[in-house]
Order: C-alpha cells, then sequence, then structure tokens
C-alpha cells in the first residue's frame, strides 16, 4: 500500500512541476509576445539601411519561433498534465478498492482466529474432561 502513496506523491509532485514549468512558459510566452510587439514597433520606425533592417527581420523571426515553441511546448504541458491527472484518478481508485479488500481481509482473519480460540478452548475443557 505504501508503493501505491508512493507513486501517488511522485506523480502529485511531476505534476505539480509541470504546472509550474507551464506557468513559467506562459509568463516567457507573455515576456516574449512583448519583446516581438517592441522589435515590430522599432522595425517600423526605422527605415534605415537594408542591413540593419535585415538583423531587425532575422530578430524578429527569431523571436516569433521562440513563440511558437513556447506555445507548442505549453499545449504539450497541458496534456501531460491532464494525462496524469487522469493517472492519479485511476490510482487513487485502484488505492481505494485495495484498501476495501484489506479491511475485508482483516475482517475475514478476525473471525478465522476466533473461531480457532474458540475451537482451541473446546478441546481444551475436552481434554480436561477425559481426566
Amino acid at each position: 500500500m505504501s508503493k501505491y502513496s508512493g507513486d501517488l506523491t511522485q506523480r502529485e509532485q511531476e505534476l505539480l512541476k509541470i504546472r509550474r514549468d507551464s506557468d513559467t512558459k506562459a509568463a516567457e510566452l507573455v515576456k516574449m509576445e512583448k519583446m516581438l510587439e517592441q522589435t515590430r514597433g522599432l522595425f517600423e520606425k526605422k527605415n534605415e539601411s537594408g542591413a540593419e533592417n535585415k538583423d531587425i527581420e532575422e530578430n524578429m523571426e527569431d523571436l516569433e519561433e521562440r513563440v511558437r515553441s513556447s506555445r507548442r511546448h505549453r499545449r504539450s504541458s497541458l496534456h501531460h498534465t491532464q494525462m496524469l491527472e487522469s493517472q492519479m484518478k485511476t490510482v487513487k481508485g485502484e488505492l481505494v478498492g485495495t484498501l476495501d479488500h484489506l479491511q475485508e481481509l482483516r475482517s475475514v482473519l478476525r473471525r478465522s482466529q476466533q473461531k480457532a480460540e474458540e475451537r482451541k478452548a473446546t478441546m481444551e475443557k475436552l481434554a480436561a474432561g477425559r481426566r
């Protein structure tokens, strides 16, 4: 049973880590989108030489790719989080079933022990009566 509890705790820790990572990536995404907008604004304001415009264009493309990558990563993290939550629910259900089964077995064991003690007492009475 402690094995299942350990698995559950590990999965909860993984879930928290993924949630933190997702929040971090979302914050990074917002920051990168702001940077992208600032870069676009600078690009539109500056109509200087072609080399500078090319550098800004490359920077914008890099930022756009980073934003797309962050969005993909965030979607992946959310999907992974949902899968872990589903697995956690399954494990919790299995733990409840296992606990119920263990309690049932404990009850059967207690009844068996009581019957054994009663039989032992009966046997001792019979043995005492023969003497």
